[in-house]
């Protein structure tokens, strides 16, 4: 287990990185004893330091939800990461959203399902908490939307050095590489929608570059939200009102650059359209 010092080192590095738009090196390569466990703690204090300085938690995002990302990441589960309330862009109905490429390194676009709470998911050990399951996150939800999360990386995604790809330690570390999310199309009352027959069409400059359903996230997207909430209880935290948790990818990211104009139909539940500057 990495030390407090090494922790807030880490920590310091990616903050250091964010500011300065410079990847760095793999932390499990310079540190190969590296766990799961280091990369959440390391993650967590990252946050910590946004907060000091005056940010907000505003919600959680689940990643690495398909069975193929997760064998490609050697893991058998997904992990997770926290939205801050200065990764949140909101679209106006028919309004091209500009979103600063400069605020990001290597920016990816992904399409997702968004959970808005109305209740606090509460995981075993947790006063008032208990085996969160997916019929609980229903009840919880005051609404669904439609939501596209931009993925970033602070680490470099091939080593320098060595070429090789980064491990999942660093991805934890790494926020589970959040840097953003894009709301403002539609709500929906989760219980009165097939959430897993929810999708979307992603265009990039007019071109179709993504389809999918909420069903590739794990058959049903709240199935993510409540292994979030009970994942989150032994470090003694729960999912509370009014908090946003993406329920993870069901198409594969795409990569933005400036002057990439995207356009995520999600059918009835409407449009959410972006262009980077």
């Amino acid at each position: 287990m990495f030390s407090d010092e090494l922790i807030e080192q880490l920590a310091c590095e990616l903050d250091a990185s964010e500011k300065s738009r410079q990847q760095i090196e793999h932390f499990s390569r310079r540190f190969p004893g590296m766990s799961i466990e280091d990369g959440y703690r390391v993650s967590r204090e990252w946050v910590a330091m946004q907060i000091a300085v005056g940010r907000k938690v505003i919600g959680h995002k689940i990643g690495l939800t398909s069975r193929a990302m997760q064998i490609s990441s050697q893991i058998d589960e997904p992990d997770y990461g926290t939205l801050l309330d200065s990764m949140l862009y909101t679209c106006r109905p028919g309004q091209v959203l500009e979103i600063p490429t400069a605020n990001f390194i290597a920016p990816r676009v992904e399409v997702e399902l968004a959970f808005v709470l109305k209740s606090p998911l509460r995981g075993p050990g947790l006063a008032g908490g208990k085996e969160v399951t997916l019929e609980d996150v229903l009840e919880a939800t005051e609404y669904v939307t439609p939501a596209i999360e931009i993925i970033d990386s602070r680490i470099e995604q091939f080593d320098r050095h060595t070429k090789a790809m980064r491990k999942v330690f660093d991805t934890i570390s790494d926020n589970a590489a959040n840097a953003g999310i894009v709301v403002g199309a539609g709500r929906a009352d989760p219980k009165a929608v097939d959430l897993p027959w929810c999708g979307a069409i992603l265009r990039q400059n007019g071109v179709v570059e993504e389809t999918g359903l909420a069903a590739g996230v794990q058959g049903h997207p709240a199935i993510g939200v409540a292994w979030l909430a009970n994942k989150l209880a032994p470090w003694g935290e729960s999912l509370e009102p009014g908090q946003i948790v993406l329920a993870g990818s069901f198409t594969r990211p795409v990569a933005a650059r400036p002057g990439d104009e995207f356009d995520a139909d999600y059918g009835p539940l409407g449009k959410l359209q972006f262009r980077f500057v």
